[in-house]
């Protein structure tokens, strides 16, 4: 609890059983009122040792995707009573360190949603980003602040806090299940007029830490500039799309 506010960590989960532990480990407990795990389909033991560890754990009996799984989280988090929603990777490479400031940024009432960049500082590079991945990071970012018209360091965090308003009003559901899901999610908030906040953090690319591979990378940043173009067109009252709708009250 965070100045009466409930804050509750999610852990979209895929064969994390080796960092699970490491990462649960560092979750200030002083704060967090609540770390829900959601496992997609993993062939490792995610799901027995998240268990071991007294998280809630909830397990896709099928794979539905990184953003399928996030879905996940945070329909849980809402339903457990969450104020503030912190998604965390549990393969360690952000450091969960970070997630009393995030959340602290969150009930200042002056943010409503934080991202931990990994842009702002020397982090990246120095954390061990391949380069082709931080160049693709800076080119995307320019152009999304561009047809944004935003003011971002980066828009490919995968550490986030959000408020409870923001996840009440933001339809995820017509979000894409694959990893471009982060990226519409962040169009969704931008639209919608939610004050965006970041914070500086260092990240770890070690051989457990999940990264997708080149291929992917490609289909994920053609999905970007595809939300980018879509935000833009919406905006400009070109082309309505519904991803930019609210959820009605």
């Amino acid at each position: 609890m965070l100045q009466n506010r409930r804050v509750v960590v999610v852990l979209p989960a895929y064969n994390a059983a080796r960092t699970l532990e490491q990462t649960c480990r560092e979750i200030p407990r002083d704060i967090v009122d609540d770390i829900i795990l959601t496992d997609d389909a993993s062939r490792d033991g995610t799901v027995e040792l998240a268990r071991s560890l007294g998280l809630h754990t909830i397990r896709h009996d099928r794979n539905r995707g990184y953003g399928g799984n996030q879905k996940t989280c945070y329909a849980a988090a809402l339903e457990r009573g969450a104020d503030i929603v912190v998604m965390l990777h549990p393969d360690y490479q952000y450091t969960p360190k970070l997630i009393a400031a995030m959340a602290a940024m969150l009930v200042s009432d002056q943010y409503d949603a934080v991202l931990a960049s990994r842009i702002l500082g020397r982090g990246a590079i120095a954390g061990g980003m391949p380069r082709y991945k931080y160049v693709a990071n800076r080119g995307l970012t320019l152009v999304q602040n561009i047809l944004m018209q935003a003011k971002l360091s980066e828009y490919h965090s995968g550490y986030r806090a959000w408020t409870r308003q923001v996840l009440e009003r933001l339809p995820l559901d017509r979000c894409s299940d694959d990893f471009v899901f982060d990226n519409q999610m962040l169009a969704q908030a931008l639209h919608h007029g939610f004050r965006i906040g970041e914070i500086s953090c260092p990240t770890h690319y070690f051989a457990e830490a999940s990264s997708i591979n080149l291929k992917r990378s490609v289909v994920y940043g053609l999905g970007v500039l595809r939300t980018s173009a879509q935000y833009r067109l919406h905006h400009m009252k070109l082309r309505h799309d519904r991803l930019f709708d609210a959820v009605p009250d």
